[in-house]
């Protein structure tokens, strides 16, 4: 009896025993993971790639959008530039179509002038009683000539200077005047600038040795080869009042 009771209370201790220990130990458990395989792993591989390229087809659309929207720009720039072009030669054609109609009208006109004054040289008896009208024909021969140059010693067809200018518009009529204008402001009979007329010889200087003339046509104006700037134009005397004049017809 006592051996069992002994037997029992050891095999009782060594399961206390043997559950005391079991309750110290921790308990832990394995979590696996997944193993990567040789499918998945070309699946990331392609998929990367196929990102890559996507990337690089962006940008090589990108880099041709660029290229395109610059060439338009420059075309567009190119065309502008070319109707600019295109344009001004127009504009200096037909101004040198306008020029080389006038030149061509002026020289009829001179060509008229000149035989008409041939015509009156030859039975005029006088050069200071010229034949009535003689004024008009110095005008008109004056107007006829504007717009040509002005070049010192100049005596035309084209170029002129103030004192060349007026010799040749009244040797139209037959008047016969120096050639220099000190000499031109002493031709004649003097006239107050109040009372001048159309085709009285206007002078700027002092009589006997003015610096230039020109011939009054009317209305506060006067003609004349002003100066290599300006060549043969019209002028107001309000601007350049004159400092005599002279009366030669």
């Amino acid at each position: 009896m006592r051996a069992g009771v002994t037997g029992g209370v050891l095999s009782m201790a060594a399961a206390g025993a043997s559950a005391s220990a079991s309750a110290a130990e921790p308990v832990t458990q394995t979590i696996e993971l997944p193993t990567l395989t040789a499918d998945l792993s070309a699946q990331v591989a392609q998929s990367a790639a196929a990102t890559q390229q996507a990337a690089a087809t962006y940008e090589l659309r990108a880099e041709r959008d660029a290229a395109a929207a610059k060439a338009a720009a420059e075309a567009k720039k190119d065309l502008a530039e070319a109707k600019k072009k295109a344009e001004a030669k127009k504009k200096a054609a037909e101004e040198a179509r306008k020029a080389a109609a006038e030149r061509a009208t002026r020289n009829v006109e001179r060509a008229t002038l000149s035989a008409s004054a041939s015509t009156s040289a030859s039975t005029s008896t006088s050069v200071s009683a010229p034949a009535s009208g003689s004024v008009a024909t110095v005008i008109s021969f004056l107007k006829a000539q504007l717009g040509d140059a002005y070049v010192m010693g100049a005596t035309g067809p084209n170029a002129w200077d103030c004192s060349s200018l007026v010799q040749a518009a009244y040797k139209q009529v037959g008047v016969d005047l120096p050639r220099i204008s000190q000499d031109q402001s002493m031709a004649g009979t003097d006239v107050p600038l109040s009372s001048v007329q159309v085709g009285d010889i206007l002078y700027w200087g002092g009589k006997g040795s003015a610096y230039h003339v020109g011939v009054y046509i009317g209305n506060g104006q006067y003609l004349d080869a002003a100066n290599p700037s300006k060549g043969v134009v019209i002028q107001d005397l309000s601007g350049y009042p004159a400092s005599g004049a002279v009366r030669v017809l």
